[in-house]
């Protein structure tokens, strides 16, 4: 297994459906990150969510990204209803491709069952044509989790304060039945399996070039 490393990760533009898609697809990823990097860039870019939602959105991030340089772009538009507002949702898209010069752009899967997730992720590699894009997963009911192709290990503590997170500033989502730590811990312990890890995150790339 080839490891790659990414020191020259500098800004990064995170774009999520919904509060919460971000923390609990990468939040290892960036909690790894700003350990690694100090002072690293996150453009945060949601495009649904109430005032209430998009609150604890930023306390996610905050929590997630210690040291970090934070900027957000959060939108309201209809939850469930993204593909019904196409041409707003590929404005947010461009607007964060022209307001960032990102190394890294995190994006829902093209695959994913979700339309809201689904959209963006399509809709993502052609506002971002220069930069490196990783499609990251979500657990859900549907059961469409795929087979990545790119694995982030995480360390033990890591994956511990990626939970705690998620529980601390997402109050508003433990009533529901799939919110819970075995959920969490589990995706990442599979994952890490996958990849001779104890916990990873795993994403997708479909396209990347290699230097060296």
């Amino acid at each position: 297994m080839l490891s790659l490393a990414t020191s020259q990760v500098r800004t990064v533009v995170a774009i999520g459906a919904h509060p919460d898609d971000i923390e609990i697809a990468a939040g290892g990823l960036l909690l790894t990150l700003a350990a690694a990097v100090p002072g690293v860039r996150v453009h945060y870019v949601l495009c649904t969510g109430s005032a209430n939602r998009q609150a604890e959105a930023r306390a996610a991030a905050t929590a997630c990204l210690p040291g970090a340089e934070l900027s957000f772009d959060l939108h309201d538009l209809p939850d469930g209803r993204l593909p019904g507002h196409w041409a707003q949702t590929k404005q947010i898209l461009q607007s964060a491709a022209a307001t960032v010069t990102a190394d890294l752009v995190l994006v829902p899967s093209p695959g994913d069952a979700h339309q809201d997730h689904r959209l963006i992720g399509e809709l993502a590699l052609s506002a971002f044509r220069d930069q490196l894009v990783l499609h990251y997963e979500i657990p859900k009911w549907d059961g469409d989790l795929g087979r990545p192709n790119l694995y982030v290990p995480l360390a033990d503590e890591v994956a511990r304060r990626k939970v705690e997170v998620l529980n601390d500033a997402f109050p508003s989502q433990k009533a529901h039945d799939w919110w819970d730590d075995e959920v969490f811990f589990g995706l990442m312990r599979l994952r890490g399996m996958e990849s001779r890890a104890r916990y990873a995150e795993a994403y997708s790339c479909s396209k990347a070039t290699l230097t060296f």
